[in-house]
C-alpha cells in the first residue's frame, strides 16, 4: 500500500462539500479508510501528498473538478488505468481518479474508411444514461479488480511452473531421469529469494530439449484442453496433463484460478492470486490450418488427429477452418479508466465477421497496438511499444481521436482536423497538455500469433554469445516479427535467466524459420522452449509473466533507444548484469519496422529509427535499502550505452526522478515546439504533476521538488545522483 503522510490535512469541510456537488462519482478524503485503495499505485516507493480523491464519471465531471482546483489553488494529478511507477498520478493536492470512465466498444469502419466521432457518441456515464456509482467501498473493489487482472499464467502454464517451481537441482535431476543433458559451466552468479512455498516442480514432460529444428520441439509445446470462456476467445497454452474442463456455468465473479494462501508473502505470490478470467476456449477461425491441440499426444494418450473445439467438448469432428479478415482495421473506443488488459479481453471476445475459405466460425479478434500487459490508457498519449508496433506503429500512431479536458476546463475532441497543433503534441506529450477522458484508436485483425519463450540459464561466460546470436538473427527481420532478449533474476533457489521472446504475427508456417534460427544457439541447453501458436490476448501477458512483478515493491525504471549493439557493449553489459542485485531485468527489444513510418507527432524521427529499445526494470522489497538497485540501472543506461544512444527514451518509458535533460532528449528537435504548445493550452502549468520538467515561468525544476516524495525511512532515493 502507498504510504500516507499523516501531516497532510484533508480538504476543509466546505471545500469537500463543494467538490461533492460538482463530481457525481465518489469523493474520498485522505482520512477516510477507503482513501488508501484509491491512492495506492504499483510502486511502493511513493508517498502521496493528496488531500482527497475525486472520481469523475465523465468529461463534464472532470471539467468541473479542474475549475474547482483552479478556483482554490489546488494542484491536480491524474490517475487512470495504469500502474503509475513514476508516482505522478498521486502527486497532486487532489487526485483525479478516472477509474469510473470505463466504457469500451468496437466499431467497423464506414464504407469510406472513416469512423464515428467521439463528439457523436455520448459517454456511458452521461447524465440520464447510466447509474451513478455509490460513494463508498468502490476503491476497495477497484484494488481487488487490479489484483485479479494481475494474473499472467495464461501466457504459458509451463513458463509459470518453471519460474515458480523447480530449483535448478530438481530440474537437472528431472532431466537426468528423462535422458536430457543440461551440461555446461555452472552459472557464476546465483540469486535466491526468501520465500517459503513454491508451486509444484515441473515434470520432465514440460522441459523442452534444445533443438535446431523447431518442428521437432514437441516437448516445448504447452497446449491444453481449455474450458469455454465468456471473456476471451483464444486458446490458453497450458499443461497437457491438466484434467478435461467441463463447460463453466458460473459467473466470472465466482471463478478463482490459482488461489494461494501465501500470495501476499511470496515475491511470486501474484502467480497464485485469484483472477476473474477462466481459461479461454480455442478459436473458431484462424489463419491457415491452426491446430492448438496437435501435440497433445506428446504427453501420453492421444493421436495426431487434428481436433477443434467442437470435438474436444463433445461436438462433431470438423476440419480446421481458414479465414481472412474483411476489414483491414476497426476502431475501438475506450474510457481513460480502462486497463489495457480489459480492452484486449473485450476485443478478443467481440470478434468481427470474417470471410471463410474453409469451414465456418464466429469471426476474428481485433487488437489495438498496445504495449504488453500491464499498462494503462496513458500510453495512447506517451508512446506505447509492443508486440504489434513493428507491424503497425506505436500506440500513439494508431490514435485517431481523443476527448480531453484542457487546463481552462474546456472539453474538446482532438483529431487531425480539429486543434491540429494540439493533435501533433498530444501524441507523445499529452499528459502535460490535458486530461484525456476517452480515446478512439485503430485495431487490427490478429487471429493467431506464433509466439513464446526460449529460456536459458544466465551464464556470464556464454550470455554475450546468446545476445550476439540474437542480434544477428533479427537483422532484416520482417515487420511481423517482434523479438526481445532479456536478462532477469530467477525464482527461489534458481539461477538468473536469459530469455528470448518471439512473437510472429501470423501462423506457425510463417514464423517457424525465425524460431529455428534463434533456437540454433548451442551455448547453453534450453531449459524451456514453448514457442507455439496461441492467442494474442494471452501473449500480451508474457512479458509480465517473466518479469514476475509485484505491486507494493520499490520500482525503478530507466530506458534508452540505441542505434547499434556492438560486441564491446554486449560484453560490458553482461559483466555489469552479473553484479546486479536480486530483482533486476534488462531488456533488449527489436525496434524499427512501422515505427519509423510516422513523423506527424511529437516523437522525433531520429528516435523512431532506433535499432533497439532498451529498458532496465528493477524491483526490490520495501525493507531492502540497496543503492545498487538504482545505481546499476543508471550506470548501464547512462554510461555503458551512451555511445549508441539515439536521443532519449520513448516518453512512455520515462520513470521516477528523471533528469530534465533526459526528458528533453525524449522529444529531441521537437522540444521547443512542444514548449510553445504547452504555453498555449496550459500557461499556468496546472498539469505539473507529469513528466513536465519546467515550472510556469519556464524554468527547469529539480524532479525531487515536483514529484511526490519517497517515504522518510527509505533514503536510497536521497543518495541517488540526479
Amino acid at each position: 500500500m502507498v504510504p500516507i503522510n499523516p501531516s497532510i490535512e484533508p480538504l476543509p469541510k466546505e471545500l469537500y462539500d463543494e467538490l461533492v456537488s460538482v463530481c457525481r462519482g465518489p469523493v474520498v478524503l485522505n482520512d477516510d479508510a477507503d482513501f488508501v485503495n484509491y491512492a495506492t499505485i504499483f510502486n511502493g516507493n511513493v508517498e502521496t501528498r493528496a488531500k482527497a480523491v475525486a472520481c469523475p464519471l465523465d468529461a463534464e465531471d472532470v471539467s468541473r473538478i479542474v475549475l474547482f482546483c483552479t478556483k482554490h489553488g489546488l494542484s491536480p494529478s491524474v490517475k487512470a488505468g495504469g500502474y503509475g511507477t513514476a508516482g505522478w498520478a498521486i502527486g497532486g493536492d487532489l487526485i483525479i481518479d478516472l477509474s469510473k470512465i470505463t466504457e469500451v466498444d468496437i466499431e467497423r469502419p464506414h464504407l469510406d474508411g472513416s469512423f464515428t466521432s467521439l463528439r457523436d457518441v455520448a459517454s456511458a456515464n452521461s447524465k440520464g444514461k447510466g447509474a451513478v456509482e455509490t460513494r463508498t467501498g468502490a476503491g476497495k473493489r477497484r484494488r481487488e479488480d487490479d489484483a485479479s487482472l494481475r494474473f499472467y499464467d495464461n501466457a504459458s502454464h509451463t513458463v509459470a511452473s518453471l519460474l515458480s517451481g523447480a530449483v535448478l537441482a530438481d530440474l537437472e535431476r528431472i532431466n537426468a531421469t528423462a535422458g536430457i543433458s543440461l551440461d555446461g559451466p555452472s552459472p557464476n552468479v546465483r540469486r535466491r529469494l526468501d520465500i517459503d512455498t513454491v508451486m509444484p516442480v515441473i515434470s520432465s514432460r514440460q522441459i523442452s530439449q534444445e533443438s535446431n529444428d523447431s518442428s521437432n520441439s514437441g516437448l516445448a509445446s504447452d497446449s491444453n484442453l481449455s474450458g469455454v470462456s465468456t471473456v476471451a476467445t483464444s486458446p490458453s497454452p497450458g499443461l497437457a496433463d491438466i484434467p478435461m474442463f467441463t463447460l463453466p456455468t458460473h459467473s466470472l465473479a465466482e471463478t478463482n484460478i490459482g488461489k494461494a494462501s501465501d500470495a501476499e508473502e511470496s515475491p511470486f505470490g501474484y502467480l497464485d492470486d485469484p483472477n476473474d478470467f477462466p481459461v479461454a476456449a480455442p478459436p473458431s477461425a484462424v489463419q491457415a490450418s491452426y491446430n492448438p491441440h496437435a501435440r497433445l499426444h506428446t504427453w501420453g494418450s492421444g493421436s495426431n488427429t487434428v481436433l477443434n473445439d467442437q470435438q474436444l467438448f463433445g461436438g462433431q469432428l470438423s476440419v480446421p477452418v481458414q479465414a481472412e479478415a474483411i476489414y483491414p482495421h476497426a476502431f475501438v473506443t475506450f474510457g481513460a479508466g480502462m486497463r489495457q488488459k480489459e480492452i484486449d479481453t473485450f476485443t478478443a471476445k467481440n470478434k468481427l465477421e470474417a470471410r471463410y475459405i474453409t469451414g465456418h466460425g464466429d469471426g476474428i479478434p481485433y487488437h489495438v497496438p498496445f504495449s504488453a500487459h500491464p499498462v494503462g490508457s496513458s500510453i495512447m498519449l506517451l508512446g506505447g511499444f509492443g508486440f504489434l508496433s513493428r507491424l503497425h506503429g506505436l500506440s500513439i500512431d494508431n490514435l485517431v481521436e481523443v476527448e480531453m479536458v484542457l487546463a481552462d476546463g474546456r472539453i474538446v475532441v482532438v483529431n487531425e482536423h480539429e486543434y491540429p497543433d494540439l493533435w501533433w503534441a498530444v501524441r507523445g506529450g499529452g499528459t502535460a497538455l490535458g486530461i484525456a477522458t476517452r480515446y478512439k484508436a485503430k485495431a487490427y485483425p490478429v487471429p493467431v500469433v506464433f509466439a513464446g519463450n526460449l529460456i536459458y540459464r544466465f551464464n556470464k561466460a556464454t550470455a554475450p554469445s546468446l545476445i550476439k546470436h540474437f542480434r544477428d538473427c533479427v537483422k532484416g527481420a520482417p515487420r511481423e516479427l517482434y523479438a526481445n532478449v532479456l536478462l532477469t533474476a530467477g525464482p527461489q533457489g534458481k539461477d538468473s535467466l536469459a530469455v528470448v521472446q518471439l512473437c510472429y504475427v501470423g501462423p506457425r508456417e510463417k514464423g517457424q524459420e525465425y524460431l529455428a534460427a534463434i533456437s540454433s544457439w548451442t551455448g547453453e541447453r534450453c531449459l524451456l522452449n514453448e514457442v507455439d501458436e496461441k492467442s494474442f490476448l494471452h501473449q500480451q501477458d508474457s512479458v509480465a509473466q517473466v518479469l514476475r512483478g509485484k505491486a507494493g515493491r520499490q520500482w525503478f525504471i530507466r530506458s534508452a533507444l540505441i542505434s547499434a549493439l556492438p560486441d564491446d557493449i554486449i560484453h560490458t553489459t553482461v559483466l555489469q548484469f552479473a553484479d546486479t542485485p536480486v530483482g533486476c531485468t534488462w531488456l533488449f527489444e527489436l525496434a524499427g519496422g512501422a515505427v519509423s513510418d510516422f513523423d506527424d507527432n511529437v516523437v522525433p524521427k531520429a528516435q523512431r529509427e532506433a535499432l533497439f529499445t532498451i529498458a532496465a526494470l528493477h524491483q526490490w522489497e520495501m525493507d531492502a535499502n540497496d543503492d545498487r538497485c538504482i545505481e546499476t540501472a543508471e550506470e548501464w543506461i547512462a554510461d555503458t550505452l551512451k555511445p549508441v544512444h539515439v536521443g532519449g527514451a520513448f516518453p512512455s518509458f520515462l520513470g521516477r526522478h528523471e533528469t530534465p535533460d533526459r526528458i528533453k532528449a525524449s522529444f529531441g528537435v521537437n522540444w521547443e515546439r512542444l514548449i510553445e504548445i504547452k504555453k498555449i493550452y496550459d500557461p499556468r502549468n496546472l498539469l505539473q504533476n507529469s513528466y513536465w520538467p519546467l515550472n510556469k515561468e519556464g524554468e527547469t525544476v529539480d524532479p525531487r521538488t515536483h514529484e511526490p516524495p519517497t517515504p522518510a525511512y527509505l533514503d536510497s532515493w536521497e543518495r541517488a545522483a540526479i
